[in-house]
């Protein structure tokens, strides 16, 4: 490969990371924090593409002057093909297909910070899942809660909740899936993302793929709701 393809790839790749960061498409691959990092990465790449150009060009330039000049092969550019898929083409975020196949990742809270009086009270899956199996509701008694995310659905067709919960990018985001019971719509499609309201109930099975637990919401209310902008769940993090 030689300096000109090398310095069009570091400068194509640059200007993914810029783009990634500048826009919402990197919260498709790390967590929310990372943007400022990801930004500095891309312009340190940029940098280094037009210095290393700059350089090539000059030495190149003596090169010819002294009769050296040479071509080199053109193969080598083909390694741009996957940078620009990259920047064309946004890839979905996980969603249930990595859901049944993972087992559910609920850690147990290190403490309940006091909810809010809203009525219906936002939860997010993760407080409300740790809540309602570590906890065993008590936080959670006569409230109605509001939930959001995708639908999962597992070989039996019983329909979960499910946030993938991140540590640091994609890579490592795992599932933490809430089951539900109630008022649930007839016709449910994986990866349909819902807002749903309901209650705490005491029911909880074992995730069979790894055995780990997971609570049940008694649903009163269903609706579609749009992807959100930050599709995966950080507050374990916090």
């Amino acid at each position: 490969m030689n300096r000109q393809s090398q310095s069009a790839v570091l400068f194509l790749l640059g200007a993914a990371l810029l783009h990634a960061g500048a826009t919402d498409l990197y919260l498709r691959y790390v967590k929310a924090g990372l943007r400022p990092l990801l930004l500095a990465a891309g312009a340190v790449l940029i940098v280094t593409a037009l210095a290393t150009a700059w350089y090539e060009r000059r030495r190149a330039g003596r090169r010819h002057a002294e009769g050296h000049a040479h071509s080199e092969p053109r193969v080598s550019w083909l390694l741009i093909l996957p940078l620009l898929a990259l920047i064309l083409v946004a890839p979905p975020a996980l969603g249930s297909y990595s859901a049944t196949r993972t087992g559910t990742a609920l850690q147990e809270p290190l403490a309940y910070p006091p909810l809010s009086t809203a009525d219906p009270l936002p939860l997010s899956v993760v407080d409300y899942a740790g809540r309602a199996v570590y906890d065993h509701g008590r936080t959670l008694a006569g409230r109605t809660v509001r939930l959001t995310g995708f639908v999962a659905l597992d070989h039996a067709g019983t329909p979960y909740l499910v946030r993938m919960a991140l540590n640091c990018c994609a890579a490592d985001a795992q599932p933490v899936k809430v089951g539900l019971t109630g008022h649930i719509p007839p016709v449910l499609q994986p990866d349909t993302w819902l807002a749903v309201t309901g209650v705490y109930t005491p029911r909880v099975v074992h995730d069979p793929v790894n055995g780990g637990p997971i609570p049940f919401l008694e649903v009163t209310d269903a609706r579609p709701v749009p992807t959100p902008r930050d599709p995966y769940d950080e507050s374990w993090n916090n």
